[in-house]
C-alpha cells in the first residue's frame, strides 16, 4: 500500500512539474526545445493525413449509405464485432413493391406488365448497388478505419511520450541553469566580512551543496537528453511510415474508383435494356389491334423465323398516317432492301449503331445471323444497326 501511495505521489509530482513547464512555455517565461525540422514536417504531414482521412471516410460513408440510422446501426455492429444483417437496398425494395402491385393490377394488363418489367430491372439495380457497397466497404472503408483505429493511435501514443520527454528535458535544462547561476553568484560574492569560524564553515558547506546540486542536475540532463533522443527516433520511424500508408490508400482508392465504374456501367446497361423494353411496350399499347395491348417479349414481334404460308403477311394502318403499311411479320430476305419510316428519335449507343430522327425515311435490310430485333439502316453514306421497334416498314 505504501508503494502505491509513493508511486501515486511521484506521478502527481511529475505531472505537476510538466504542467508548470508547459504553462511557462505558453506564457513565454520558459525556454522550449525545438524539434528537428524534418521531424516537425513529418508531424505536420501526419496530422494532415489523419484529418483528411477522417473527412474522406465520413463522406464516403454518407455517399454509400445516406440513411443516418443505417450508418449508426453499422457502427454499432462493427464495434460489437458482429456481422451486420443483410439489408434490402432501396431499388430492390422498390422493385418488390412493383412486382406485388402488378399481381393486384393483373400481369396481363399493359400497366401490370410494365410494372413487372420495371420492377425486375429495379431489382437488378439493387443487386448492383449491394455489390458496390460490399466491395467498397471491404476494399476502401476498412483500410481507412484500420489506419485511424490502429496505426494512428500508436503514432499518437508515441507523440505524447515524445512531448513528455521534451518537457522533462526542458525541466532539467531549467534546473541546471538555476543551479549554475546560484553557484556562480556564490563564487563571485563570498562573505569575507564574516570572520567567525562557524559562519565560514557554513559558507563552505553551502558551496559544496550547490556544486553537488549542479552535478546532479547535469546527470539528470544527460539522462533526459538520451531518453528524448531515443523517443524522437521511435516517433520519426513511425511518422515516416505514413508514406507507406499513402501508397496503401492509393491502391484502395483505385479499387474504389473501379468498383464505382463497374457499378455505373452495370446501371447504364440495365437502363438501356429497360428503355428498349419500354419502347416495345409503348409500340404495343399504341397499336390498334386489341391483342397488342400487352408488352411484347424481348424478341421482337416484327420479325419471326419465317412465314407460316407463302405470302402470309399482316399489315395495319398507321395510327399517325392512315394509308401507310405497318411492319410485316415475315423475315425480310437477306438481299432485300426497302424503305422504312422512323417512328421515334433514337440515339446510337456505340459506333455500330445509327442514330435516328422521327419521321425520316431510311433504307433497311437484314443480314444472315443478325438479331431479329435489329436491321441494318442506311442514310446516305451513313450505315449502322437500328432497332426494329423504332421503324415502320413501307410498301
Amino acid at each position: 500500500m505504501d508503494f502505491n501511495v509513493k508511486k501515486l505521489a511521484t506521478g502527481a509530482g511529475v505531472f505537476f512539474t510538466r504542467a508548470v513547464q508547459f504553462t511557462e512555455e505558453k506564457l513565454g517565461q520558459a525556454e522550449k526545445t525545438e524539434l528537428n525540422p524534418h521531424l516537425e514536417n513529418l508531424i505536420t504531414r501526419a496530422d494532415c493525413t489523419k484529418n483528411w482521412t477522417e473527412k474522406i471516410l465520413r463522406q464516403t460513408e454518407v455517399l454509400l449509405q445516406p440513411n443516418p440510422s443505417a450508418r449508426l446501426e453499422e457502427f454499432i455492429y462493427d464495434k460489437l464485432d458482429k456481422k451486420l444483417p443483410s439489408r434490402t437496398t432501396n431499388p430492390e425494395l422498390l422493385g418488390q413493391y412493383m412486382l406485388e402491385a402488378a399481381k393486384d393490377f393483373g400481369p396481363a394488363t399493359p400497366y401490370g406488365s410494365t410494372l413487372i418489367t420495371v420492377g425486375e430491372y429495379q431489382k437488378r439495380l439493387g443487386g448492383a448497388e449491394r455489390e458496390l457497397l460490399q466491395t467498397s466497404a471491404a476494399g476502401f472503408l476498412t483500410p481507412l478505419r484500420n489506419f485511424l483505429e490502429g496505426d494512428w493511435r500508436t503514432i499518437s501514443k508515441e507523440r505524447r511520450l515524445l512531448e513528455n520527454r521534451r518537457l522533462d528535458l526542458d525541466i532539467c535544462k531549467a534546473r541546471l541553469k538555476k543551479g549554475k547561476l546560484a553557484e556562480a553568484k556564490a563564487a563571485a560574492a563570498p562573505d569575507f566580512q564574516e570572520t567567525r569560524p562557524r559562519n565560514y564553515v557554513l559558507s563552505a558547506s553551502a558551496s559544496a551543496l550547490l556544486s553537488e546540486e549542479v552535478d546532479k542536475a547535469e546527470h539528470e540532463l544527460r539522462v533526459a537528453q538520451t531518453e528524448f533522443d531515443r523517443q524522437a527516433e521511435v516517433t520519426r520511424l513511425l511518422l515516416e511510415g505514413i508514406s507507406s500508408t499513402h501508397l496503401n490508400h492509393l491502391r484502395c482508392l483505385q479499387d474504389f474508383a473501379e468498383a464505382q465504374a463497374t457499378y455505373y456501367a452495370q446501371c447504364h446497361h440495365y437502363m438501356q435494356d429497360l428503355q428498349r423494353e419500354l419502347n416495345k411496350c409503348a409500340n404495343a399499347v399504341s397499336a390498334p389491334h386489341p391483342t397488342a395491348a400487352v408488352c411484347p417479349d424481348p424478341v421482337s414481334s416484327a420479325f419471326l423465323s419465317g412465314p407460316s404460308s407463302p405470302g402470309a403477311t399482316v399489315s395495319s394502318q398507321s395510327s399517325q398516317r392512315p394509308g401507310t403499311l405497318a411492319m410485316e411479320q415475315t423475315q425480310l430476305p437477306v438481299t432485300g432492301t426497302r424503305k422504312a419510316k422512323v417512328l421515334y428519335d433514337y440515339d446510337a449507343h456505340d459506333v455500330s449503331e445509327l442514330s435516328l430522327l422521327a419521321d425520316e425515311l431510311i433504307t433497311v435490310y437484314t443480314v444472315p445471323g443478325m438479331d431479329p430485333d435489329w436491321l441494318i439502316g442506311e442514310r446516305g453514306n451513313q450505315k449502322g444497326k437500328v432497332p426494329v421497334t423504332y421503324l415502320e416498314l413501307l410498301s
